[in-house]
């Protein structure tokens, strides 16, 4: 089974069209079984979709508007017209940079049973750019869920809370319970988001991994970031350089991993992001 883990920035990236079709080119050749997105957008005010290719979207809740520039419908359409369709779920959170619709999205090779979503964030205005939820899907192969956490140190929304809300919301399970995402936490940083994440009883897949990469999914200062001078500087010392390992796929249960692989960085898939993503195999 191969998992694969993105956060897109999908409308808001330069040259937008052009990596959504590096994007898909590359899912049709890697063929994952589950796909978890986060910062998939949508022009708020756009109109609805009503181009076809929904037989396989599966509502996560009531009242959702796919609109005509939904990133994960585009996604979902093109895969399909390839011949590669996925069953595929999309979940508005809060409203981005003052137009979009910014929201998580999950696909899966098989028919998607039952979906979840819950808020993580202490707040639920849909306007506050800090408004958190995760998204999950039940498979035959177990549950799977995207999210994409806030910041360790934020004093309105800390991580640890959000953390405490995720562990209370998702329980326990006797099924594979599989968590991807942009954490916003660097594994190489003590005491803080990645150990947090791991003294709660999850494995990180990339240590479980038999082959893997050096992990690294953000090499260059991003939105939110660029205030945190402590992480300039970093990796070869060039200006703006961070090399951060911020995006993870972890497992409740102990899973066998053969590897954990970085893509959508240039040399594996093309960069349509300002982050790269994460597959691993399992199973």
């Amino acid at each position: 089974m191969k998992i694969l883990t993105l956060n897109t920035h999908s409308l808001i990236e330069p040259e937008y069209e052009e990596k959504l079709r590096g994007f898909v080119e590359t899912v049709l050749q890697e063929k994952p079984d589950i796909i978890g997105l986060q910062e998939v957008n949508q022009t708020a005010s756009a109109p609805v979709w009503n181009q076809g290719h929904m037989e396989q979207y599966v509502a996560c809740m009531e009242g959702v508007e796919i609109r005509e520039d939904n990133h994960s419908a585009h996604v979902a359409a093109m895969l399909a017209e390839s011949g590669q369709g996925y069953y595929w779920t999309w979940l508005p959170i809060k409203l981005g940079y003052d137009r979009y619709d910014e929201g998580l999205a999950l696909f899966s090779k098989a028919p998607i049973l039952e979906t979840r979503q819950f808020f993580i964030s202490r707040g639920h205005d849909y306007k506050n750019w800090k408004t958190r939820k995760i998204l999950g899907i039940r498979t035959e192969a177990g549950w799977f869920y995207t999210v994409h956490m806030g910041w360790w140190d934020d004093e309105e929304e800390p991580f640890a809370q959000q953390w405490e809300r995720v562990m209370d919301g998702l329980g326990t399970s006797s099924e594979s319970v599989w968590l991807m995402g942009d954490f916003n936490s660097p594994a190489d940083v003590r005491g803080q988001g990645y150990d947090c994440v791991a003294a709660s009883g999850w494995k990180d897949t990339y240590l479980l991994a038999q082959t893997r990469d050096s992990g690294v999914t953000v090499e260059k200062v991003i939105d939110g970031w660029r205030e945190k001078e402590d992480w300039k500087d970093r990796g070869d010392g060039e200006q703006d350089i961070c090399g951060m390992r911020i995006d993870c796929i972890w497992s409740l249960q102990d899973e066998t991993v053969g590897s954990s692989a970085v893509i959508f960085n240039g040399r594996r898939g093309p960069v349509v992001s300002d982050h790269y993503g994460v597959m691993i195999e399992a199973g």
